[in-house]
């Protein structure tokens, strides 16, 4: 499993080819009057946040067969190496984009965060007047999920091709004689700057969030504060979203101190050892890529009748996710390891007087 983690760039265009074909596969039957179309109008209680949510199958999915369809022969010829990268580059990306941040919802930050009550009620049942699973993780949703792996293997495939098509090693990107990048110094202190937005974006969610739980109406409509009292469990959640996203604030500032690359005296059982990147890489950068589509889709389902805190602090998501990725980018920058396949050395370029101190 690990060794088959390493190679992604040798299957990760194969992959990308894989579930286009099959996607398009899908549309197709949808075009063609097929059930299931996973974005037509549904009842208020299964609608997904999408930008897509309530289309017209009729226009959406002969396009969506096109746009799957040309991908798939797109990245066959990223697997095989073709020499037209540029064009083949913008395709990638811009489906990778819109896979993983623009067409989904809320739904992967929610999967993200309630992911150990979801295993929870999979053996003792949802509680309240849902009737299980299903009706969390109903098609509209599952399909927004779908749609998200598919973008990460196109992620992973355009990346790979485009380092190839520079002459980079496919898995680290580094150039044999070729500046190793940034100081070490330098990507910190881009990394301060990051990290401050990554701390100040969701603090408006986080206020707005816990004033609701103490009874001040902060941004909404008396009427609306009533009902969220009157709906069990509905302000508790609300305010361990808060809570959680402040410690992911205190979290974040592991990504530019000490204790984020050695392991503090009060973690007595490994005081001093070196932090693995990955262990902060990963979470930071889950979170980073599900909180900016949770923004995004503000902006296409804002009614702000009761109250300009419902929306208006979740917008400022997508800066909190753009920051926190690139914190994460120039924490790994500065404490990436040799390359296990090309055996490349750190690229820092870190003086010779600072390697003293």
């Amino acid at each position: 499993m690990g060794r088959g983690l390493i190679r992604w760039p040798a299957w990760s265009a194969y992959a990308a080819a894989g579930w286009s074909l099959l996607y398009g596969g899908l549309a197709l039957y949808w075009t063609a009057g097929g059930d299931g179309f996973p974005f037509a109008p549904i009842d208020d209680d299964h609608r997904s946040g999408s930008v897509l949510e309530g289309t017209d199958v009729a226009i959406v999915a002969p396009i969506m067969a096109a746009v799957a369809l040309a991908g798939a022969a797109v990245a066959v010829m990223m697997a095989s190496g073709a020499r037209r990268a540029t064009p083949l580059i913008v395709f990638g990306w811009v489906m990778a984009a819109g896979l993983v941040l623009v067409i989904p919802d809320y739904t992967l930050l929610a999967l993200v965060a309630f992911a150990p009550l979801l295993l929870v009620f999979a053996f003792t049942g949802v509680p309240g007047d849902q009737g299980g699973i299903g009706d969390i993780l109903y098609w509209h949703r599952t399909n927004l999920i779908i749609l998200f792996v598919g973008g990460l293997l196109w992620a992973a495939a355009t990346l790979a091709y485009q380092r190839r098509a520079r002459g980079a090693c496919e898995h680290c990107g580094r150039r044999d004689g070729v500046d190793g990048g940034p100081e070490r110094q330098t990507l910190l202190r881009w990394g301060k700057v990051a990290v401050a937005v990554a701390l100040l974006a969701p603090l408006p969610y986080e206020i707005t969030r816990l004033a609701w739980y103490f009874g001040y109406p902060l941004g909404i409509t008396e009427d609306f504060l009533r009902m969220m009292q009157d709906t069990p469990g509905m302000l508790e959640i609300a305010l361990g979203c808060a809570i959680a996203s402040a410690i992911g604030g205190v979290l974040t500032h592991g990504l530019v101190s000490r204790w984020g690359e050695t392991y503090p005296r009060w973690i007595w059982f490994k005081a001093g050892k070196r932090v693995p990147p990955m262990l902060a890489v990963v979470p930071a950068s889950i979170v980073a890529i599900t909180v900016i589509p949770a923004g995004l889709m503000m902006f296409w389902t804002m009614d702000t009748g009761d109250g300009w805190a419902l929306y208006v602090p979740s917008l400022l998501w997508i800066a909190w996710g753009v920051g926190l990725g690139a914190a994460t980018v120039a924490y790994y920058l500065r404490r990436r390891p040799p390359c296990r396949l090309c055996g490349g050395p750190t690229t820092l370029r870190t003086p010779i007087n600072q390697e003293m101190l």
